[in-house]
């Protein structure tokens, strides 16, 4: 049986759309209708007509695209694909980082779960962290539960405070100050590209920040010709594998062969079959719940409805 003839087959049977993050398996890719980081991945889930979502991705992207799309049936490859970052807040937490820190609004990164979002007032992605927290017209929100993305998001706002939660993404973290140093002596010619879940210090020494989207659309329109990638290593398959389809003649490098997602590369081409064809491991988010959270996203969706 060919796998990826039988998960188009299934897709067109069914009316389903399959949505997959960059830090996934390269070859998911093959059989995917939306491939990209969670701001384009959120879009996608809000604009189309399938009646089922399968998110290749993580347990929160999925439930996000239920909030965004109740009505369809959202399927989870791997139900046990999760998010340590995720996993680092839940409501107790935020509501004592709340009560130290009355009458502040509170900005949730995507990464966190449909409870959590549903006691925050916006939500955002690391693609447009700096565009939602400005949107505020405030001096002062907090954030969770990346510490890491919101102070580079405070670095790059003038006048805003940015009070953050002691989370963080543990593969980003792999990433030391030695990784740059070393890539730097080995690839002098190379621009190093990092993302802002990385350390505090990462950001300051990388030649350019942004999410994963960010990161390979810098790539693909540079004019250098050689490029070091701190982030997962989803974004450089995905990039070598682009510029030989394309043509570009350049080079992604991994800054340290570790920063690989555990969680993210448990979904397989089985497993998307195996859901589509039995419909199995579905998401589900309970009424209470779906209508306060899915508030702070489609706020994030209000906030620059222009972006691509």
């Amino acid at each position: 049986m060919d796998l990826r003839e039988e998960i188009l087959r299934l897709k067109e049977e069914k009316n389903a759309v399959i949505l997959t993050h960059c830090y996934q398996n390269v070859e998911i890719d093959d059989v995917s209708d939306f491939v990209g980081d969670s701001l384009y991945l959120s879009r996608a889930a809000a604009k189309t007509d399938a009646k089922i979502i399968v998110f290749a991705g993580v347990y929160f992207m999925a439930q996000s695209a239920k909030l965004l799309s109740p009505e369809k049936k959202v399927l989870l490859p791997n139900i046990n694909s999760g998010c340590l970052m995720s996993d680092m807040i839940d409501v107790n937490n935020l509501k004592q980082f709340k009560e130290q820190y009355p009458d502040i609004p509170v900005v949730c990164y995507v990464n966190s779960t449909a409870e959590v979002k549903a006691h925050c007032d916006i939500c955002c992605t690391s693609s447009n962290a700096i565009e939602i927290v400005k949107s505020l017209n405030t001096n002062k929100v907090l954030f969770v539960p990346d510490t890491y993305l919101g102070k580079w998001v405070e670095t790059k706002l003038k006048n805003v405070e940015v009070i953050t939660f002691n989370g963080f993404c543990p593969t980003h973290l792999r990433i030391r100050t030695t990784d740059i140093e070393k890539a730097r002596e080995q690839y002098p010619e190379a621009l190093i590209l990092a993302h802002p879940e990385c350390h505090t210090e990462i950001s300051k020494l990388a030649d350019f920040v942004g999410s994963t989207k960010d990161i390979m659309e810098f790539a693909k329109k540079s004019s250098k010709k050689q490029f070091v990638i701190a982030t997962e290593l989803g974004v450089v398959e995905r990039l070598n594998r682009d510029s030989k389809l394309y043509n570009w003649n350049k080079e992604f490098i991994l800054i340290n062969p570790n920063i690989i997602c555990p969680n993210m590369k448990q979904n397989t081409l089985e497993d998307i079959y195996n859901v589509l064809l039995n419909e199995t491991n579905e998401i589900t988010i309970s009424d209470e719940i779906r209508k306060r959270a899915v508030v702070s996203i489609e706020r994030m969706l209000k906030v620059g409805t222009n972006r691509k």
